[in-house]
């Protein structure tokens, strides 16, 4: 085994998210994540379901998952990745999510897809940090932020 297979976890579970992040039902995107590399990346999971409270107006005859929020299941497994990479408590600091830099939608993301967020560290300076994302169903990008320097 070589050391850097050491550091990957395999499962984070929806306990250790709720644990890590603040958010909760409704606006929770992100069921489990799996592939963490501390300080480099992570999948994050997300299992869409016809029960979701967007689908109620997005669109009813045609449920869509909503971009923007497609874009935050990104951005909370990301904040998953960095809360566990550096041990945060949530309770006393909350990661913040700064901007998106050339997001693409690429396929739509409707009930019973199971979404994968594909985010790893792009920079890292201080206490900033740049990310690259790509959501997944199956072997289709249904999102991605096209990398830039």
């Amino acid at each position: 085994m070589t050391e850097q297979a050491a550091d990957v976890v395999s499962a984070i579970d929806i306990g250790e998210i709720i644990a890590r992040i603040p958010h909760r039902y409704p606006f929770l995107l992100v069921d489990r994540a799996k592939d963490f590399v501390a300080g480099e990346s992570i999948v994050g999971i997300k299992a869409v379901t016809i029960n979701e409270q967007f689908f109620q107006g997005h669109f009813p005859d045609y449920p869509v998952m909503p971009g923007v929020l497609i874009i935050e299941a990104m951005a909370q497994t990301g904040a998953v990745l960095m809360s566990k990479t550096m041990d945060v408590d949530p309770r006393g600091k909350t990661i913040l999510f700064a901007s998106v830099d050339a997001c693409r939608f690429r396929n739509p993301v409707r009930p019973g897809d199971l979404l994968e967020l594909h985010v790893r560290v792009m920079k890292a300076r201080g206490g900033l940090y740049k990310f690259h994302g790509r959501a997944m169903v199956g072997d289709k990008v249904a999102a991605e932020e096209a990398p830039t320097s």
